[in-house]
């Protein structure tokens, strides 16, 4: 399960209406890449899969491939404001590491392949 902040959540919907497509839903993702082995992927799509989940929090669509998701069970998505503008941050209870942009991590099981140096 993931979990989505209520002020994540109305951000996205908000980036969702600019977007002026109503069939558009948040895809989350895990690919191989980043500094530390794995780099989470998070944008508008409108094209499932058979062996995708389909979530839904507070009238957003939410929808993770399977394979994905066994590196995303427990995650929380949460939204920021700060002085120098706002930002998502994610919270992954799997990760065993982590790089310092924080897009990247590992798990204590799988490393899977980190990027080149210097590409984060």
């Amino acid at each position: 399960m993931i979990n989505i902040s209520e002020t994540a959540n109305e951000k996205i919907k908000e980036m969702l209406e600019a977007e002026e497509s109503p069939e558009l839903f948040l895809r989350i993702g895990v690919k191989e890449g980043g500094c530390s082995g794995f780099s989470y992927g998070m944008g508008f799509d409108d094209e499932l899969n058979d062996t995708d989940k389909t979530m839904e929090f507070s009238g957003l669509k939410v929808v993770v491939d399977a394979d994905s998701m066994k590196y995303l069970n427990g995650l929380e998505i949460d939204y920021k404001e700060s002085a120098m503008g706002g930002g998502f941050t994610i919270n992954n209870p799997n990760a065993s590491a982590t790089c310092g942009c924080g897009s990247s991590f590992r798990t204590a099981t799988d490393a899977g392949k980190p990027a080149e140096a210097g590409e984060c």
